[in-house]
């Protein structure tokens, strides 16, 4: 990144020299046949904006630490008051990591391939073995909500309400379930880095990557913006809510830039004595696979709590209240 760019950033003022015009319209949000969290579809309508052409990167994030001192979530020891009856020892500074297992006995049961790893980091993605040496090019991952946010405001942009996000990801394509079409691999082309084979013994890595890929590895979707399915997932601003809104009973009355459902509704009902709220996540991502996550797909959504960062979450940026140049 060039010294005057990051003096530009610095002041919190956006450069789009990076970013993609998305001119905004209706569209058919959310979709009626897969996950019941994505019903029921309905006509939404986005002003225009810019968006970031791919996932915040490694080198990006980066140079945001080098100049504010960021320090992110996984690296601070939590509050043991938000968490009642966990562990003293459970209680350090770290991140979820993938970890693929032996074998599994029930594919409900996350933890048996997620840890809650010690050291892990933006820095260091796969524990404090690793780091990112080689991988300024791949999406920084590790991030909870907090730190997207911090990196959005001093980069001078915000991060995309779910309704901007999904708009941007079906690239003009109205209703189609992924955002090249109706086919997953047209032609037998991986569109997306995914994962093929049977989640989460075996990965054959057809599309040529294991864990994350570079950001541009894949063909951007017909607004010309990449990676917006799969690699990893992306924080939106709005608050999870366990179902969309119906459609509006008139045509004059199709909700505009709508921002989800209110905070107190995202709590996990599962778990009442932890209260932290989620956020919604868009777009899959390299764990994705036809056996267990089909949510390679624009409608496609998912709750994370605002404190939560692992392997395969990272985000993207946009620009509002501006114009096509």
């Amino acid at each position: 990144m060039l010294q005057a760019e990051i003096d530009h950033r610095r002041q919190g003022e956006a450069s789009t020299d990076d970013m993609v015009w998305i001119p905004g319209g209706t569209f058919r949000m959310g979709s009626d046949h897969h996950y019941p969290e994505e019903a029921p579809s309905h006509s939404a309508a986005v002003d225009g904006f810019w968006i970031d052409r791919t996932p915040v990167t490694n080198r990006q994030f980066k140079a945001f630490v080098n100049a504010t001192g960021h320090v992110t979530t996984a690296q601070i020891v939590p509050d043991p008051k938000q968490y009642p009856g966990a562990r003293p020892e459970m209680i350090y500074a770290g991140s979820l990591v993938f970890s693929p297992p032996s074998r599994v006995a029930d594919l409900h049961d996350w933890s048996q391939w997620w840890t809650f790893m010690k050291g892990a980091t933006w820095r260091r993605p796969y524990g404090p073995s690793s780091n990112i040496r080689n991988l300024d090019d791949h999406p920084v991952v590790h991030v909870s909500y907090s730190d997207a946010l911090a990196y959005a405001k001093w980069a001078g942009k915000d991060l995309p309400t779910e309704a901007e996000w999904e708009f941007a990801a079906r690239g003009g394509l109205d209703g189609e379930d992924f955002a090249w079409g109706n086919t997953l691999n047209p032609g037998g082309r991986h569109m997306a880095n995914t994962w093929q084979g049977f989640f989460p013994l075996e990965n054959h890595c057809e599309d040529g990557f294991e864990r994350t890929s570079p950001v541009m590895a894949f063909p951007p979707n017909g607004y010309g913006v990449h990676d917006m399915i799969g690699n990893v997932w992306e924080w939106t601003a709005d608050w999870w809510s366990a179902r969309h809104e119906a459609d509006a009973h008139e045509p004059c009355c199709i909700p505009q830039n709508p921002r989800g459902g209110p905070e107190s509704a995202s709590f996990d009902c599962s778990q009442p004595h932890i209260r932290i709220p989620r956020k919604v996540l868009k777009g899959g991502s390299h764990l994705c696979a036809p056996n267990y996550c089909r949510r390679y797909r624009p409608a496609a959504r998912h709750a994370e709590p605002i404190d939560t960062s692992t392997s395969h979450v990272g985000f993207r940026c946009v620009v509002r209240n501006g114009s096509e140049r």
